[in-house]
């Protein structure tokens, strides 16, 4: 005996229980369907046909009894092997048409073979040459709402037909027709009986029903009469020819996406997502806003903050943070401060951490030309200087080695110094001031520094040479002080603990010396920079948190107002992942517009901020980190409304409004 296609036994489906009442909907169903028959199940509104109808489907699970599927039991199969039944071996059309309303009529119907892993080519020559054979060849590019109920409803049976339809399910397929377009449906239907299919018509119509070879009526759950002679046995109307049934053993590899299945439904997912984003434009961009101003905030906060630390070291650093300055100090308050000595900064010099060494003999000194008066530092030094300070001469010249070497009464005067004295009107190369009323010829004018700190100011300063300072102004030879520069401005803890050793035994173990650097204030200046840029970031990213927040709700919505196209999309094979990834890649979608829209707003804004003199440092760390922030975000946050959608009852979906 011919085993059937399809074998109910003792099917029963109830629904409520718990707090309401428990209603059974079919009540002990027995039906065998043949490969080749053309069935139509018949019955008033309430009987259970189209509870029946989404059971035969796999759309949804009996409360008890055996469905068999080519002699095997269906009952075990879970969701994914479910979904592969669906999408291998029926075919749906329904009465509202189902179609997706964003798809056109090709998209909607290569959807089934998109989740087969169909290869591109294939999948769309076939849904053209399907289209083209039900009459809608011009009209393969239309969306739904540009096509007659009749040609929506040939649609969805091209979507039957595309992965082959070995068994057609039509539930009131003329119900929401016309008389002339019902009967061309109705046609079709009878095309694809006489060529093997299985279909299953569920109808209320007594006349439609007639155009089946056999008709099952159902009454209060009850099948209460069937036109087959002998239901157990294979009806006249199975054909030899007819469509193999699907092999069951197959579905052991339904689990993987094989034949590139995923990058087809991936670029479906992107496909679908913008056209959703682009159909609703308005409420996109407004969920975008939040994403946009986040990313944008991060950007500008993170590049304003790196900016502003920049140049706070630039102008620390033209102070030298290599720099370790050496001076005496009292070993305790009783006793005198210790003296620097040339031997001291002889033995210093011999030690491999140091790169240049200058003393320094200097104390504050009244200035005068002509009848301009003035007090400054004045400073004798050595020729290192410029290189030791990084501290170039703008106009003029520095003096010489034999300069230093004569005791020459030369200078060389800071930016400050010459605004007090000079007032730009006379230039000050070649005339003579009074220090300390010795008579120095001034050589050239150092370049402007500005201040390293609130207490002084580096341009009130005089340089002159070291021999000149101590023979014509101080009278003393020892420095006040040594400039110290190291060979590694990252190793100046290690210079000055050489630099101690080396004071240490020249001073016989007495510490009357001490060491500072500029190297700790702009290391701490630095830490405090960066805790203000991560200050400004971390309250930008509060913005991201509120984009995020949109991206959850705007996919919320999106669920609810998809729920049949999910149930629509489970229908024709998708699995709960398929759903998932359709709906995720959707909030990636999102976030990914939003994030490229937000580093845009941000480089707009820096330029802005760049032509009105702030500083700003656009970092690509900084940017890449916002933007991978907004793609997170739209992951974390879009992931419960696409797990929501993808646990939706199929037969739930479909029936929503």
């Amino acid at each position: 005996m011919q085993t059937p296609l399809i074998d109910l036994r003792q099917i029963r489906k109830a629904y409520g229980g718990g707090d309401s009442p428990v209603v059974e909907v079919l009540r002990g169903i027995d039906l065998a369907i043949h490969a080749g028959e053309f069935v139509a199940i018949v019955g008033a509104s309430g009987s259970g046909k189209s509870t029946l109808m989404n059971i035969l489907g796999c759309l949804d699970r009996p409360t008890s009894g055996d469905y068999l599927f080519a002699g095997e039991n269906v009952a075990g199969l879970g969701s994914d092997e479910l979904a592969w039944l669906r999408r291998e071996a029926f075919g749906f059309v329904f009465q509202g048409y189902h179609l997706i309303p964003s798809g056109s009529a090709q998209e909607n119907v290569e959807m089934p073979a998109i989740y087969a892993g169909t290869p591109a080519d294939e999948r769309h020559a076939r849904a053209a040459a399907l289209l083209e054979r039900l009459g809608l060849g011009s009209r393969t590019g239309n969306r739904p709402h540009q096509l007659s109920g009749g040609q929506q409803q040939r649609v969805s049976i091209a979507r039957a037909l595309m992965n082959g339809g070995h068994i057609i399910l039509a539930d009131e397929p003329t119900g929401a027709l016309d008389s002339h377009s019902g009967a061309e449906v109705m046609s079709l239907l009878d095309e694809l009986a006489s060529q093997g299919h299985v279909v299953i018509l569920i109808t209320h119509d007594r006349e439609v029903a007639r155009r089946a070879n056999r008709v099952i009526e159902i009454r209060d759950g009850l099948i209460i009469s069937d036109t087959a002679a002998h239901p157990s046995a294979p009806p006249r109307t199975a054909r030899p020819d007819a469509l193999q049934a699907v092999d069951l053993r197959q579905r052991l590899s339904a689990g993987s996406e094989t034949n590139g299945a995923w990058k087809g439904e991936l670029l479906d997912a992107v496909q679908a997502a913008w056209r959703v984003m682009w159909i609703n434009r308005f409420r996109t961009a407004l969920t975008l806003l939040g994403i946009v101003i986040g990313v944008a905030s991060v950007v500008v906060m993170l590049a304003v903050g790196e900016g502003s630390k920049r140049q706070v070291m630039a102008q620390m650093g033209a102070f030298g943070s290599n720099i370790i300055y050496l001076s005496g100090a009292a070993p305790n308050p009783r006793t005198p401060p210790g003296i620097i000595t040339l031997d001291d900064v002889a033995a210093l010099a011999d030690l491999p951490q140091v790169q240049r060494i200058m003393p320094v003999n200097g104390s504050t000194a009244g200035v005068r030309f002509g009848n301009a008066d003035h007090t400054a530092y004045v400073g004798g030094n050595d020729t290192n200087f410029p290189s030791i300070f990084n501290w170039p001469v703008v106009h003029g010249s520095y003096f010489s080695q034999a300069d230093e070497d004569s005791a020459a009464a030369v200078a060389v005067i800071g930016h400050k110094v010459r605004e007090k004295l000079f007032n730009d009107r006379v230039d000050p190369i070649g005339q003579y001031i009074l220090i300390e009323n010795v008579p120095f010829q001034v050589l050239g004018v150092l370049a402007e520094k500005g201040s390293s700190s609130g207490d002084s100011d580096s341009d009130n300063r005089i340089a002159v040479p070291y021999s000149a300072a101590s023979v014509r102004l101080f009278g003393s030879r020892n420095p006040e002080y040594v400039v110290i520069a190291a060979k590694d401005a990252r190793k100046v803890k290690e210079a000055e603990q050489a630099i101690e050793h080396t004071m240490l035994r020249e001073h016989k173990g007495k510490r009357d010396f001490e060491l500072t650097n500029n190297a700790a204030m702009i290391q701490a200046e630095a830490r405090t920079q960066g805790t203000l840029s991560l200050m400004l970031g971390s309250i930008a990213a509060i913005s991201l948190l509120v984009g995020g927040i949109g991206v959850m709700n705007i996919m919320l919505m999106t669920v609810r107002e998809r729920t049949r196209e999910i149930g629509i999309r489970m229908a024709t094979g998708a699995r709960q992942r398929d759903i998932l990834r359709q709906f995720l890649t959707e909030a990636v979608m999102l976030s990914v517009v939003g994030g490229i829209a937000g580093i845009g707003l941000a480089l707009l804004v820096g330029g802005v901020l760049l032509l009105g003199n702030v500083a700003v440092a656009f970092q690509l760390i900084a940017v890449l980190g916002a933007f991978g922030c907004a793609l997170v975000t739209g992951v974390i946050f879009g992931f419960m409304p696409a797990r929501k959608a993808a646990r939706l009852d199929p037969v739930t979906a479909l029936t929503s409004e």
